[in-house]
């Protein structure tokens, strides 16, 4: 199995030692959402009650886009992975980790919940930070509701502020989702909740942890009874609409966001070159790693492609645990000054190119 190479001679190596081988709610969610209730932030959404299980005498199918929308590093993939129960974007403590739309597909009785993951909004600078700004205001526009996720401790910033604004001109319903907030006292919750609904009037206001998972048994079943009556998009066992050679990429880029510093990161991508399904089960995956300088190139193969090898390593033990088969990966790291202002790479990442 690989761990991964450059694009010079003998960069490539397989890994040896690969062939060798509550859910509930938060102390302190009940005590905020009192005093919350009474300053008028609500959830007057459905009751548990109201979610019919599929093929009751009550079950009447429902189904709706929801779209996460934030600032970067508001926990936003974060939230989306614990509400579908299984990983299906990635994750980073680093800002801007999603750069596309990714919809989560998520049962909830007779209730199918589609969650529109979309990258942080923030003031663009390079064509690409456009693009993923315009698929995130997109995915609002698109979506049966939007949901406004805010980082709890970072509070009511002037990205937050902007994003409430553009969400005010819009006509789609907007909810409010406090996130983080197992790391703050309830005490300093209600400020924030109440400053934000000054702002716009929320529909809806909930307080949760993606971390620790508590409230969110209760915000899903607010939008199981949100969502519009109508058929299912998706058959239910489905978990996302990422295509696989773009999971393969993703997931290679988590480890890129994870194991490097500076400015690798934001100025990498992932491409899937190649997938071949062979006769044992198995696939192998080849993926391109674009940097803009031989610097960055340098720093992601390490001494000897030791760093390479480690996010190979990495790489393919995640993808081997979310597609239950073994995977031969292998890695090609190439500098490419502008890949980010190229058309051809933004439209690789399933981005619009709007100039």
């Amino acid at each position: 199995m690989s761990g991964g190479g450059g694009d010079r001679p003998g960069a490539r190596a397989e890994d040896p030692a690969r062939d060798a081988a509550a859910t509930g709610a938060e102390p302190g969610l009940a005590e905020a959402a009192a005093p919350a209730a009474a300053a008028g932030v609500t959830d007057a959404g459905a009751s548990p009650a109201d979610v019919a299980a599929p093929g009751s005498p009550a079950a009447a199918t429902r189904c709706g886009l929801v779209a996460v929308v934030g600032a970067p590093n508001a926990g936003k993939s974060t939230l989306v992975n614990a509400l579908a129960g299984t990983k299906v974007t990635i994750v980073s403590p680093k800002p801007q980790t999603t750069r596309f739309r990714i919809r989560a597909v998520v049962m909830r009785g007779a209730s199918q919940i589609v969650l529109v993951d979309t990258p942080g909004i923030f003031r663009p600078r390079r064509r690409l930070d456009r693009a993923m700004v315009a698929a995130a205001w997109g995915g609002a526009q698109d979506a049966d509701l939007a949901m406004l996720i805010v980082d709890a401790r970072a509070g009511l910033t002037d990205e937050v502020r902007s994003i409430v604004e553009g969400l005010a001109k819009g006509r789609r319903p907007a909810w409010l989702v406090l996130n983080k907030v197992d790391l703050l006292s309830p005490p300093q919750l209600l400020p924030l909740a109440q400053a934000l609904n000054a702002l716009l009037p929320f529909a809806e206001t909930f307080m949760v942890s993606a971390q620790t998972k508590g409230g969110l048994d209760r915000l899903l079943d607010r939008l199981a009874g949100a969502v519009p009556p109508g058929p299912w998009l998706f058959p239910e066992d489905d978990l996302s609409d990422l295509p696989q050679r773009m999971l393969a990429a993703e997931i290679v880029r988590e480890q890129v966001l994870r194991l490097t510093h500076q400015e690798v990161p934001h100025h990498a991508t992932v491409e899937t070159e190649s997938w071949q399904e062979r006769k044992d089960g198995s696939a192998r995956i080849d993926c391109t790693i674009y940097v803009e300088r031989p610097t960055q190139k340098a720093i992601l193969i390490g001494d000897g492609g030791a760093k390479i090898k480690d996010i190979g390593r990495r790489a393919r033990a995640e993808l081997e645990t979310l597609l239950e088969r073994r995977v031969h990966l292998f890695l090609n790291v190439k500098d490419r000054p502008g890949w980010d202002e190229e058309r051809g790479r933004i439209r690789a990442l399933g981005l619009e190119d709007i100039g």
